[in-house]
């Protein structure tokens, strides 16, 4: 039964593949179906998205295999464009603007390149992420973090106001967990 029911709510999520719906909770699943596709909060986003978060420019925002935004009060502004890679998790309350206006006439808007989170990169809880920012494969970025610039290197951990790479970190997924055998 729940399997199809998965199938019925993937309908509605076309662009997002199957398996990522199937590796979440049902209830989790469905709240956020029920929000959002019924009830109208977020809509017109094509993926699971929680019913506290904004998102603009949805069309604008390109989104790897394994994309994890369904965390409260998500702030995604992709009127320059957004670009995450695959395996990328944001945490709750987090910002990721990629549009900000022009410091000399505040009605106008600044024209910049796409934000960039490569693969495999994790964004803590209340991190802000700013426009023009390049960030590499396995960075994580550290809860409250803003983000002003870029860090294009992979395996690292970057944390901070304004944030500063704090250290590196092996590549994603090489060290297996000592239970494990």
């Amino acid at each position: 039964m729940k399997l199809f029911l998965y199938k019925i709510i993937h309908l509605f999520y076309k662009s997002l593949p199957f398996g990522d719906i199937l590796n979440s909770s049902f209830s989790a699943v469905f709240k956020l179906f029920f929000f959002q596709k019924l009830l109208g909060f977020n809509r017109k986003v094509n993926w699971q998205v929680h019913w506290s978060s904004s998102v603009l420019e949805p069309r604008k925002i390109k989104r790897g295999k394994n994309f994890r935004a369904s965390s409260k009060n998500v702030y995604l502004d992709g009127r320059n464009g957004i670009v995450f890679g695959e395996n990328v998790w944001i945490g709750p309350s987090v910002k990721i603007i990629s549009q900000n206006h022009d410091l000399l006439n505040f009605t106008e808007y600044q024209t910049t390149n796409p934000i960039k989170i490569g693969s495999n990169s994790w964004i803590g809880g209340g991190a802000i992420i700013l426009p023009d920012v390049v960030l590499g494969d396995h960075t994580v970025v550290g809860a409250g973090a803003v983000v002003t610039k870029s860090f294009p290197l992979k395996n690292q951990v970057i944390a901070g106001n304004p944030a500063k790479k704090i250290k590196k970190i092996p590549n994603y997924g090489s060290i297996k967990k000592q239970n494990n055998k």
